[in-house]
């Protein structure tokens, strides 16, 4: 498979990061923008390095799917094609919403799957008929195949960008693959519609990635069907605004070891996901991807006097005047020499889909990369773009960014070998 061949990237969800994708990778293949934001677009190697260092583009580096390669389509609860899902996001100005109008109306949805036990806050007027899990993941592999022929894809990958689901932590079902598809057979309860998305691209041989917090690539039986597909799996959560900072900041409190008592983050903003967020039950699911990645940052076991007793509270507000506008505020009570008390205040006013859809290129275009190098199952190299990176160790993912991005770098130059050896063979 070479790098120029077309690549379908499939959205589970065409709201308000899907379609600013899809808007924004056409604005920079017809040169309107630089891919600002992108690592695989404008980044390059070392990614971090004293001025003066030699450094090469990444995508000189490794064969990456050149954008102009590059097809979309997806799933949606609401809308039947981008340009209606772009115009309801709100995200993109008139002018731009306009400038791509034609663009957006060719890339066409697929009805979404929808659980009134999962989905909360959205009146689905788009979806799959009918309730059997395991007719719904047929319908999904169907998709996937009618758009890989209509599209003329080469290759597929499926980003799940979709709404919060509510939260449910892995069940029996989802201990193996065994007693995940006896599950599909009798309709258990506990198996969301995210899950199925998964578990239909991972049959069809497709590379899944998860930019939410949905619990989907965390449980043993899809990880087992990745392994047994032999396909790479990615997640979970973008780590795109506050939470990114939050990580920054943290890493450069815990390197001047200086002690953490509180630690407070709220957020307001209008979009769907804020609306989606309002439940409580949706917004344990966030929650928990948007606190533990503190824990591993400031780590009580090693410094208990610094950080044995953080109160970390986080909390997101629906605002709908704001729309994809966020606004974060974080108030850090910290310490230092003596026990003294200093406070730090963060606020973040930033733009949530503007921030991840960069984010949600890279991991799509180094997914197939990882995909055509016949790497298979979890890719922890990509932790540096998550909240709760997947790993395969025991003790966890290392949330630390400096640690992630040294790791990412060195992945993108071990790919590079690897496009070096199999041109002199």
């Amino acid at each position: 498979m070479q790098s120029s061949d077309r690549l379908g990237i499939l959205t589970v969800g065409m709201g308000a990061v899907a379609t600013t994708l899809y808007a924004g990778v056409e604005a920079v293949r017809r040169g309107l923008t630089p891919g600002i934001g992108s690592l695989t677009q404008i980044g390059r190697l070392p990614l971090v390095a004293p001025a003066g260092t030699p450094s090469r583009l990444i995508r000189e580096i490794v064969d990456l799917a050149p954008l102009g390669g590059l097809v979309f389509g997806g799933w949606d609860l609401l809308e039947a094609n981008a340009y209606q899902a772009a115009a309801r996001a709100a995200v993109l100005s008139p002018a731009d919403l306009a400038r791509h109008r034609k663009f957006l109306r060719s890339v066409q949805s697929f009805p979404g799957v929808a659980d009134p036990h999962f989905t909360t806050r959205i009146e689905p007027r788009f979806a799959k008929p009918g309730t059997s899990k395991r007719a719904h993941v047929a319908a999904l592999q169907a998709d996937i195949r009618r758009f890989r022929r209509q599209a003329r894809c080469d290759r597929v990958v499926v980003l799940c960008c979709m709404s919060v689901e509510v939260y449910q932590a892995p069940q029996a079902v989802h201990r193996s693959l065994a007693a995940f598809e006896r599950g599909l057979d009798r309709d258990d309860p506990a198996i969301a519609p995210s899950q199925l998305y998964a578990y239909a691209a991972l049959c069809e041989g497709v590379p899944f990635i998860n930019g939410t917090p949905n619990t989907i690539v965390q449980t043993r039986a899809l990880q087992e069907l990745a392994r047994r597909r032999r396909v790479p799996l990615a997640g979970s959560d973008f780590k795109s605004g506050q939470t990114y900072m939050k990580t920054i900041v943290g890493a450069a409190l815990r390197m001047r070891l200086l002690g953490l008592t509180g630690w407070f983050s709220t957020n307001i903003l209008g979009n769907r996901d804020g609306l989606v967020l309002e439940d409580p039950q949706a917004f344990e699911a966030k929650r928990i991807s948007k606190t533990t990645v503190l824990d591993d940052i400031c780590p009580a076991q090693t410094y208990p006097a610094l950080y044995g007793r953080i109160e970390h509270l986080v909390k997101i507000n629906y605002f709908g005047p704001r729309g994809d506008n966020k606004e974060a505020w974080d108030s850090i009570d910290l310490f230092g020499w003596l026990g003294y008390p200093m406070q730090l205040k963060i606020n973040f006013q930033c733009r949530d889909s503007i921030l991840a859809a960069p984010l949600a290129l890279d991991l799509v275009l180094l997914a197939d990369l990882a995909a055509r190098r016949g790497e298979t199952g979890v890719l922890e190299w990509l932790a540096f773009y998550f909240k709760t990176p997947l790993t395969n160790r025991r003790a966890g993912p290392d949330n630390d960014p400096t640690v992630q991005l040294r790791t990412l770098e060195a992945a993108i130059t071990r790919l590079g070998r690897k496009r070096r050896s199999r041109r002199r063979a």
